[in-house]
């Protein structure tokens, strides 16, 4: 089957899915120009689906449509990176307090796994990425609060678009993962304030290496 099918899910849902995975992977760059035609002949549709794609993209900050123009791989400032950096930081840190205060011992466990995978992936770049990922969102899904979750969700999208070649900076994997220890034992110790000044902390060093 080629990887290119098409499954019966909305359609527009699907071409916007798979643009914006070729948008993480940057197989699709900041600054891109969006060739329609080709990206419509490519999938086998016409361009009405492919145009109801790139508006969910726009409305997710992935994509800019320019008047005339078309669309175009959205490109991120260096204000932009620290801006989402610092609403990640305020959102997380108080995610991660709640964690600390009112997760159960289950949920701290789970949290210590992935700690732990994400220990033996240090020589992974981009597995590290993956199970760090997952790491933010258990907490997030522990914290349980789906409007907070729905902006860091956006947030992060965004912040991909730097994708993470902040981790593939000399010494950044193992800082990463030293603030991630950080982090769970304030978790484990049951101390929210230690906890969320562990996560701040995390996003400045995180933007430091991503400036």
């Amino acid at each position: 089957m080629s990887t290119n099918t098409l499954t019966p899910r909305a359609l527009y849902e699907q071409v916007a899915e798979k643009l914006r995975l070729r948008i993480f992977a940057h197989e699709l760059a900041p600054g891109d120009w969006i060739d329609e035609l080709k990206i419509a002949e490519e999938y086998g549709i016409s361009r009405t689906p492919l145009r109801e794609a790139l508006k969910v993209l726009a409305a997710e900050g992935l994509v800019t449509m320019k008047v005339r123009r078309g669309a175009y791989v959205t490109e991120v400032s260096s204000k932009d990176i620290a801006d989402v950096y610092h609403l990640l930081s305020l959102l997380e840190s108080d995610a991660v307090q709640v964690v600390a205060e009112s997760g159960s011992d289950e949920e701290l466990a789970a949290l210590q796994q992935t700690h732990e995978e994400l220990k033996a992936q240090m020589r992974d770049a981009d597995r590290f990425f993956e199970l760090n990922e997952s790491f933010h969102m258990q907490l997030l899904q522990i914290a349980d609060n789906r409007w907070r979750n729905q902006l860091v969700a956006d947030l992060r999208k965004v912040m991909k678009l730097n994708r993470h070649k902040s981790l593939f900076k000399q010494g950044r994997i193992e800082d990463s993962l030293a603030e991630h220890e950080t982090v769970m034992q304030a978790l484990l110790r049951r101390d929210g304030a230690a906890a969320a000044q562990a996560m701040r902390q995390h996003f400045r060093n995180g933007l430091a290496a991503a400036s």
